[in-house]
């Protein structure tokens, strides 16, 4: 799928070919807007077998050739490459991920599924490269489009802001679906800890790193746009990439903060999980203890020796199960003073 915007003079044109937004009378600036996976794999044969780095090919084939896109470039937004940035002359290459949940392809839990985000920001132009269908993008096209349409008179800079603060927004709202998971994690590890607790933990853990591996580039590929590098970026313009790398970075902060919880949260289950153990193997400790002077009693008494002068007495079984007892009875309670029981 492939649209182009155009601008002119505090108004916006839809087309369905970059070309016609290009050549539109008057036209201050294009975006372009390619979504889906129009690729092929780049194999050994020319003919797209074989395992390689995908190339561009159709609609994203002709927009890279027109506006002078490195093919690299395009390949590192098919390929799935991590979040990264480069100021070229001619324009300045920005990607990121964007993140949400969805169900696995091996299970049917949520995991954190990432797409890649392209970005090329010229001095009169802005194309977009997506690989879902342009679910990060549409949002901002759409506003543009719309009630919003007066920010376009920003520039392409400005509008590769949206995306990319679009983008952020998600792994805020990504991030507060696993605080929410964290809070009833760390409720079970103390009022309900069982086995499947540890698992749930360790899940919630494997999902921060998921987000820890798109922050922290995200965060490195921003410096140089919010600092005044990129020379596509207008001074204008600078603020706003600022305060979307200040949210990456809160971002970076809060993911640390939250696998410190998880591993608190292990932690506390660990010991909940030995405290138990202690318990129960002081508990058997105890009757171990007690039984111990009653079983020597039973193994004395027991013994078939022919002279035994106290199997002559009448009294001998009363008086052996009353001993028993007092034993019994005198090592329970010095175990439930001590604490033990």
């Amino acid at each position: 799928m492939i649209r182009a915007m155009s601008y002119t003079d505090g108004e916006a044109a839809a087309f369905d070919e970059p070309g016609a937004a290009v050549e539109a009378p008057g036209t201050t600036w294009v975006w372009v807007d390619v979504g889906g996976d129009g690729t092929e794999p780049a194999g050994d044969d020319g003919h797209g077998a074989g395992a390689g780095p995908k190339r561009p090919t159709g609609d994203l084939a002709t927009v890279t050739e027109r506006f002078g896109i490195h093919p690299l470039h395009a390949e590192d937004v098919l390929g799935d490459a991590r979040p990264k940035s480069e100021v070229l002359e001619e324009y300045t290459f920005l990607l990121v991920k964007a993140a949400r949940f969805r169900i696995g392809d091996t299970t049917f839990l949520e995991e954190i599924r990432t797409r890649p985000v392209g970005l090329f920001v010229g001095d009169d132009w802005l194309v977009t490269v997506t690989t879902d269908g342009g679910g990060a993008v549409e949002p901002v096209w759409d506003r543009l489009m719309g009630a919003e349409r007066r920010a376009l008179a920003r520039g392409p800079d400005f509008a590769g802001y949206l995306v990319v603060d679009r983008v952020v927004d998600g792994y805020f709202r990504l991030l507060d679906e696993l605080e929410d998971d964290i809070e009833t994690v760390e409720e079970l590890v103390i009022d309900a800890p069982d086995p499947d607790t540890l698992g749930e933990i360790n899940d919630l853990r494997r999902e921060l790193l998921s987000v820890r591996r798109v922050v922290w580039p995200t965060r490195d590929a921003l410096n140089p746009l919010s600092r005044g590098d990129a020379d596509h970026v207008a001074e204008a313009s600078e603020k706003y990439y600022r305060d979307v790398y200040d949210h990456v970075v809160q971002l970076v902060e809060l993911t640390e903060t939250y696998r410190d919880l998880t591993a608190g949260a292990r932690d506390i289950y660990l010991n909940t999980l030995s405290q138990s153990t202690n318990e129960v193997m002081r508990r058997l400790t105890v009757v171990a203890t007690i039984v111990l002077p009653l079983t020597f009693v039973a193994g004395v008494f027991g013994m078939n020796f022919a002279s035994m002068p106290e199997l002559a007495w009448p009294y001998a079984y009363q008086a052996t199960m009353l001993g028993m007892g007092a034993i019994a009875l005198v090592l329970g309670a010095y175990f439930r003073r001590e604490g033990w029981l």
